[in-house]
């Protein structure tokens, strides 16, 4: 009769001192019943074990469907980048995931996010039922956006003026003519990344990285172009181009009222 209710009262292992029961009940440890008790080392090994096969199954790596999709929906949200530079998605034209997948030879699912991502950003707005219709700009916005830049990257252009020595300023040469170039051949989507790639050095020898971000996603909005011929962006892209070896200049020869004059200067324009 005890044998019966030993066995009916079997349960799974578990670690030593973690086997439920409520205090005052009958019910005790199986470790503690006679004839079960388990020495004190392997009970510490079978801890160890079972502790090490939690470990493995926590720390499995995300699915490689996942991180595909990831990489996926990053290429999506460049290209449509590159595509609102370019003029390619007109402001106030609505575009579909759905069309946008075919577009691109891939499903609706990584568009749809790298839009929601484009309009946390501010470039497009999502139009319930239809798809996401791309912001229009106007001079007034992008003029605000060329204030705060000022605000945020003049200041901290005077005080690195004064301390970076000039062969620090030498080793960004290739970023300015790398704007010169894509300026060139009005390339307007190599030229907004080069355009921020050369900012971003710039502001990346304060140290700080927290300014260095909202600079450059204030500069990526800056970016979305106006409706402009082509003639007329690529001469900004030219004029942009030439203030950022000219800055390099100045700031190589610690010249503070040209670096002042040149940085607001640059953020005049819807480029810059």
């Amino acid at each position: 009769m005890e044998q019966d209710s030993a066995r009916e009262g079997a349960r799974p292992a578990y670690a030593p001192g973690a086997f439920p029961y409520a205090p005052g009940s009958a019910r005790v440890p199986e470790d503690r019943l006679p004839g079960n008790r388990v020495p004190e080392q392997a009970r510490g090994r079978q801890s160890e074990e079972e502790q090490a096969r939690g470990e493995h199954t926590h720390s499995e790596p995300p699915a490689p469907r996942a991180v595909r999709r990831h990489s996926v929906r990053g290429q999506i949200l460049d290209a449509l980048r590159a595509a609102l530079v370019d003029g390619e998605l007109v402001p106030g034209q609505v575009y579909s995931a759905p069309a946008l997948g075919a577009r691109f030879g891939v499903s609706a699912t990584p568009v749809r996010e790298a839009m929601q991502r484009l309009a946390v950003e501010g470039a497009v707005e999502v139009v319930p039922n239809r798809g996401f219709r791309v912001t229009e700009r106007g001079p007034r916005e992008l003029a605000e956006l060329a204030e705060v830049r000022a605000l945020i990257e003049v200041p901290v252009m005077l005080g690195l003026a004064r301390t970076v020595p000039a062969h620090r300023w030498s080793v960004l040469r290739p970023l300015a003519e790398a704007t010169v170039a894509a300026a060139a051949v009005g390339d307007r989507a190599a030229y907004a990344e080069s355009d921020r790639a050369f900012h971003r050095a710039v502001l990346t020898l304060s140290g700080n990285e927290q300014l260095v971000t909202i600079a450059d996603e204030l500069h990526r909005r800056s970016q979305w172009p106006l409706v402009a011929g082509p003639a007329t962006r690529r001469a900004e892209l030219l004029a942009d181009a030439a203030e950022h070896t000219a800055l390099l200049d100045a700031l190589i020869a610690q010249d503070l009222t040209v670096v002042q004059a040149l940085v607001r200067e640059h953020f005049t324009g819807a480029d810059g």
